[in-house]
């Protein structure tokens, strides 16, 4: 008998781009997505012996996304991921789970008709994982740059030995913000949100909290921006937050005759690195945290 035994396991075509052109005569829109497709199922066997009966080929995961874009188009991120999800597990009796990650990469009009500039802003996700009787539907985004320029504070921290940081009462915060919020969805019979509109409210959310908060530390605007989605957004749940804390000093320019603290101005050196990491997740009273903490 072998010591050993096959665990968690899934397959599938990572980072397929597609970009679809809808053409209304001389205007067009795009959808541009990169979609990676996860399947797990009865797959032992190709694990221990190396048979393909039950094996869906990584390369047809990858023509569905192209020929279900030309099919049925690109209503959402979520949208697409809930059909591509459904057709796997249905479709095949070996897949009882797909998990659909989709990145998507949004285009602003140069003009009414048919040239566009890549925006470059935040990058919208969304994750839709079926198991044939039920739906998690996770949305969200990153690479979110976003900075106050004051009413932030940072005092009264643990100090030993080896601390240097001065306290503050007056500094810069920004920061890159990884947002991801699940939505309370979860069966065919009851209506999905519009999952449009819910994006751009929870998009909105988040700004205008980073934004209203008086912050005494990266954690506290972390929970306020968590929880004015949750407060806001009934389909939602849940809200999972990354928060690199991107560190803005005051140069010391004093060795060359100059102080860097006017009324009117301040110098400061942004740091790439290191740098620190807040994460944490603000839950609807009640709901269970699902979304992982780490990929």
């Amino acid at each position: 008998m072998s010591p050993t035994r096959l665990g968690q396991n899934q397959y599938g075509k990572a980072e397929t781009r597609v970009v679809r052109v809808t053409r209304e005569g001389r205007t067009h829109h795009i959808k541009d997505l990169n979609v990676s497709v996860a399947l797990s199922g009865a797959m032992d066997e190709v694990h221990y012996s190396g048979s393909n009966v039950g094996v869906l080929p990584t390369d047809t995961t990858k023509n569905t996304v192209f020929a279900f874009a030309q099919q049925y188009g690109i209503a959402s991120a979520e949208q697409f991921g809930i059909l591509l999800a459904r057709h796997f597990v249905t479709s095949q009796d070996s897949i009882g789970r797909a998990r659909i990650r989709i990145e998507e990469y949004a285009w602003e009009r140069l003009t009414e008709q048919h040239s566009f500039v890549r925006k470059g802003q935040e990058t919208r996700t969304a994750e839709v994982t079926y198991d044939g009787a039920g739906w998690q539907v996770v949305s969200g985004l990153k690479d979110l740059v976003v900075m106050n320029s004051t009413d932030s504070e940072f005092w009264g921290f643990v100090k030993d030995r080896y601390t240097t940081l001065r306290e503050t009462r007056d500094r810069v915060l920004a920061t890159e913000v990884s947002a991801r919020w699940r939505f309370n969805w979860t069966r065919d019979e009851d209506p999905a949100p519009q999952w449009d509109e819910s994006y751009a409210q929870a998009r909105r959310h988040l700004l205008e909290a980073f934004a209203g908060t008086y912050s005494l530390s990266l954690q506290q605007t972390l929970y306020a921006m968590g929880e004015r989605v949750v407060e806001h957004r009934p389909e939602i749940d849940e809200v999972r937050l990354s928060l690199p804390n991107k560190h803005h000093f005051p140069v010391d320019l004093e060795p060359f005759g100059l102080k860097n603290d006017t009324p009117d101005s301040a110098v400061y050196f942004a740091a790439d690195r290191p740098y620190g990491l807040i994460e944490g997740t603000v839950l609807r009273e009640g709901a269970e945290p699902r979304i992982p903490v780490t990929d």
